[in-house]
């Protein structure tokens, strides 16, 4: 008689994003925002992910090909979301799907943000970064895209269709300035303006402005001498 054989052990990959926060990140903002307490340092809650099928108006197959191609990209199943009320003028009827959703947590969220700053963000033609405008004023990051073929599971050949969607990154900071911070850690790319201190674009303000009135101060001596000359 065989004795049965244990199963094999899974060995757990680490999530190189998560271990770097843990490791790196964390004591980063804790020294540089002063928190007494680990727990108010702000952390990345959830990433969601939404893209929109307005031709899912004529045809729903399209709106399966979106959640087929979402799914790859997130590496979960998303959700199909569905209008709320008709609209005559859009041809869209109450309860039909237009749409497909995800929300990230955990590894997964981890996995994801790591690729969206690493490889994906950087294929963007021209990009020259992400502006601190996206930012809601509350913490968290939107970013639009227009096209999914910046992420590299998606092959050319095989889409039907080039769609953009909305990805918004909630995080536990009560302030953008605490979230701007958490996210560039990660490796957001942002703009050159971002890294510009709040004491350089004070100064950097000041300096505009006595330039702007040491402007108007010189045209107003060139007018009193023409007058004076007159």
């Amino acid at each position: 008689m065989k004795t049965p054989q244990a199963a094999p052990e899974v060995v757990k990959t680490p999530v190189r994003l998560r271990e770097r926060y843990r490791n790196d990140i964390l004591p980063k903002l804790r020294e540089r925002f002063s928190y007494k307490n680990v727990m108010e340092v702000p952390r990345l809650e959830k990433a969601v992910i939404n893209v929109r099928v307005g031709d899912a108006t004529q045809d729903s197959r399209f709106v399966d090909k979106a959640v087929e191609e979402l799914a790859v990209i997130a590496g979960q199943r998303p959700m199909i979301t569905r209008a709320r009320k008709s609209i005559a003028a859009f041809k869209l009827r109450k309860g039909i799907p237009i749409g497909a959703k995800v929300t990230l947590r955990g590894n997964r969220m981890f996995e994801f943000v790591d690729k969206l700053f690493s490889i994906s963000l950087p294929r963007i033609k021209d990009f020259k970064g992400i502006s601190e405008r996206q930012f809601d004023g509350r913490g968290n990051l939107n970013i639009g895209l227009r096209e999914q073929l910046i992420f590299p599971e998606i092959e050319y050949d095989k889409i039907e269709k080039i769609r953009g969607m909305d990805i918004t990154l909630v995080t536990t900071a009560k302030t953008d300035e605490e979230a701007r911070e958490l996210l560039k850690l990660m490796g957001l790319p942002l703009t050159g303006a971002s890294d510009v201190g709040p004491d350089d674009r004070a100064a950097r303000t000041a300096k505009v402005a006595k330039v702007a009135k040491e402007g108007n101060g010189g045209q107003k001596g060139a007018a009193q001498q023409v007058e004076r000359k007159a």
